[in-house]
């Protein structure tokens, strides 16, 4: 109990959007291990299948926890929202999977952060939360780093062929999720946000995944369940991430999980990085950290000054 306390204490002396920063970045770890299995199942299970596993599995595991109060757990008063959100977050899916089964690792994560460039603008029109110079500065000097990464070669051969096109469309809807959820945030709760998402993402995901049928293996399985399992962990550190930080700030936070690709994609499917990747890369951190820093300095000299004497 004392440790659970002094957690809990601990939590609680950090500014929003620190705290939002850490389950952004445990959201990108999780990330990590989910586009792994994508990969490595990918030969056998095409991305619509995959998108209907890893749903089913989300509904699976909230279940339980639905039972417990399902009437406050789908209490809603923006069900159009929620099945836009849900739409359009299932075509997104599906766009994704297929770049990460087809592309690099780090090369289908490179173009999924081209979200970024909507996802400000739509905090600014649509949440109407304050977007200075140093936060677009911030975000937009981590896309000249993707941008470094997907140069195209010296014949330019396949920069920009159906799985870069696919990621990119991907990327747009992901941004429009994304402003959606920071909306629903306001009055609805993570848990009921992830309650939709997993069990409307099921609905929606029957029709595609019934194109490409086929039953899998025992193994397999076990490894389509465990996808979903951290799917659905992802999206719940995510939605806690975006809940406790403005949108704005925790968008550049997300360019870590490109770290953690280039590493799996080094040690588990022997794909190497050329330096174009590694200074793009470099140039995502720093513009993460950066902002992260500056962001947790000027909350903890705003709660100083607002101190009376």
């Amino acid at each position: 109990m004392s440790l659970v306390s002094a957690g809990r204490g601990w939590s609680a002396r950090l500014t929003p959007n620190l705290r939002g920063a850490l389950w952004m970045l445990g959201s990108a770890v999780l990330f990590t291990g989910m586009t792994t299995l994508i990969k490595y199942l990918g030969p056998g299970y095409p991305a619509a299948l995959q998108t209907f596993y890893r749903q089913l599995a989300g509904v699976i595991i909230l279940l339980p926890l639905v039972a417990r109060d399902w009437r406050g757990a789908l209490r809603t008063t923006r069900p159009g929202i929620l099945i836009f959100r849900s739409s359009a977050g299932v075509l997104a899916m599906i766009l994704a999977f297929y770049a990460y089964q087809e592309l690099p690792l780090a090369d289908a994560n490179a173009l999924s952060f081209t979200r970024t460039l909507w996802l400000v603008p739509l905090a600014a029109l649509v949440l109407r939360e304050p977007t200075g110079p140093v936060r677009i500065g911030a975000a937009l000097v981590g896309f000249v780093g993707v941008l470094i990464m997907l140069r195209p070669s010296s014949d330019g051969s396949h920069w920009l062929g159906w799985p870069q096109m696919a990621a990119l469309i991907s990327a747009a809807l992901f941004a429009l999720t994304i402003t959606g959820m920071k909306v629903m945030t306001r009055d609805h709760s993570p848990f009921t946000l992830l309650v939709y998402a997993a069990g409307l993402g099921l609905v929606f995901s029957i029709p595609p995944a019934l194109f490409v049928w086929r039953w899998p293996t025992w193994p397999d399985l076990g490894l389509l369940a465990l996808m979903g399992v951290i799917g659905t962990l992802t999206q719940g550190c995510y939605i806690k991430g975006m809940e406790a930080g403005e949108a704005a700030v925790m968008a550049p936070i997300d360019y870590t999980r490109l770290v953690f690709a280039v590493a799996a994609g080094f040690f588990l499917f022997h794909e190497r990085p050329s330096p174009a990747v590694l200074t793009g890369a470099a140039i995502v951190v720093a513009s993460t950290l950066y902002i992260s820093v500056r962001e947790h300095r000027l909350s903890k000299r705003a709660v100083i000054e607002d101190q009376p004497g």
